[in-house]
């Protein structure tokens, strides 16, 4: 079972890695995708707020906190994809983000060891390290095959974005303990719900390219 669970979720990873490839390439599949995947975000999110707040007015405020966040966030992710230089940054960290997850989830799965922490029970040092060693290597590659540059700064912001999209994976993983639920939603085979696949996307993009831009 845990093997198919490794399988269909490797699968999935660069089924959406080529999906990137295609929205990036076309304007009105990249804001249908924004659209569409932030009104799912904001969806789950609502369910979840439902289940971790008792208050209405807490529940009120956190949905409203998330939607502003994705609103923002999706103006962001244009404006990246507006600009042709920074349309490559925006590759560079979507992959980025997309090598930590699968690298995190795959090294974990496979060699196991200690526990990270008690908010992700799933979550292992060994799946740190590779999320570690799998975002800075693509990350550092590909700016390498567009720049011919690379230096230990480099691959310093390649370790951060992998950082910046862990912090995000718990973040998220807090919630679900919170609302006692083990996946946002069922949408995504071997992934669970939207939340569960950009958790790390909506730390590492932004904080990854201020790191860069500040850095680089």
């Amino acid at each position: 079972m845990k093997k198919n669970n490794l399988k269909k979720r490797i699968i999935t990873s660069f089924i959406l890695i080529f999906f990137i490839f295609l929205i990036l390439n076309s304007l009105y599949l990249m804001v249908s995708s924004l659209l569409i995947l932030g009104i799912l975000s904001i969806l789950e999110f609502f369910d979840l707020s439902k289940k971790i707040f008792n208050k209405k007015i807490y529940h009120f405020l956190s949905n409203l906190f998330f939607t502003t966040f994705i609103f923002i966030f999706s103006i962001f992710f244009f404006l990246l994809y507006t600009f042709q230089q920074s349309k490559f940054v925006l590759l560079v960290l979507l992959i980025a983000c997309a090598a930590s997850d699968i690298g995190g989830y795959t090294l974990g799965k496979i060699f196991k060891g200690p526990k990270l922490t008690k908010i992700s029970p799933n979550k292992t040092f060994s799946g740190a390290i590779g999320s570690f060693i799998l975002s800075c290597t693509c990350f550092s590659s590909l700016i390498y095959y567009e720049t011919k540059v690379l230096n230990f700064t480099i691959v310093v912001i390649g370790l951060m974005i992998s950082l910046f999209c862990q912090l995000g994976d718990l973040f998220f993983s807090y919630l679900k303990r919170k609302a006692d639920v083990k996946d946002t939603g069922s949408l995504l085979p071997g992934h669970g719900g939207i939340l569960d696949r950009l958790d790390g996307i909506f730390f590492g993009i932004p904080l990854g390219f201020l790191t860069l831009i500040f850095l680089f």
